[in-house]
C-alpha cells in the first residue's frame, strides 16, 4: 500500500511540474510596452496606442488573448506570420490585451467591449468607438476579409 501512495505523489508532482513548465514556457514574449505574436509587434500601452492612432489617422485593432488559448497560438503560427496579413496589419495601430492581466487598462477594455474569452479582435477608432468585432478564431483568408472590412468601415 505504501508504494501506491508514493506512485500517486510522484504522479501529482509530475503533473504539477509539467503544468508549471508549460505556463512559463509560453511562446508569446512581451515587455512593458509590447507583446509579440507570430511575426507581429503589438503595443500594450492603451494611451500610447490612442495617441498614435489619432496622429496617424488609423483605426486601432485590439487583440484580446491569453497564454493558455490554443486558438491564440493558431493565430501566431498560421495567421500573423503571413506576409499578406502583416501588410494589412500595417493599416492599423495594434494593441494586444492579455485577458489574464490584472492591469486596470486591460480590465477597463475587457468590460468596455464586453470581452470574456480569447481570442477576440475589436477594431475601434482612436476615440474608442467600436467599428467591427471578430470573436473567436478565423483562418487566414477570413481574417484578411475582416481586416479589409474593418478598414473600409473606418474610412467611411
Amino acid at each position: 500500500m505504501e508504494s501506491r501512495k508514493i506512485l500517486t505523489l510522484a504522479f501529482f508532482a509530475l503533473v504539477l511540474s509539467v503544468g508549471y513548465y508549460s505556463m512559463n514556457a509560453a511562446p508569446v514574449q512581451s515587455d512593458q510596452s509590447y507583446s509579440y505574436h507570430g511575426e507581429t509587434k503589438w503595443q500594450t500601452n492603451v494611451t500610447a496606442v490612442q495617441e498614435t492612432a489619432a496622429a496617424e489617422d488609423k483605426p486601432v485593432l485590439i487583440y484580446f488573448w491569453t497564454t493558455w488559448c490554443t486558438y491564440c497560438e493558431d493565430y501566431n503560427e498560421k495567421v500573423y506570420s503571413d506576409s499578406t496579413v502583416q501588410d494589412e496589419l500595417d493599416e492599423f495601430v495594434l494593441l494586444a490585451i492579455n485577458l489574464d492581466s490584472d492591469r486596470s487598462a486591460a480590465t477597463e477594455l475587457r468590460q468596455q467591449y464586453d470581452v470574456s474569452y480569447p481570442p477576440q479582435h475589436v477594431t475601434v477608432t482612436a476615440d474608442g468607438e467600436q467599428i467591427t468585432r471578430l470573436p473567436g478564431y478565423a483562418p487566414k483568408e477570413d481574417f484578411l476579409t475582416y481586416l479589409e472590412r474593418s478598414q473600409r468601415q473606418a474610412e467611411s
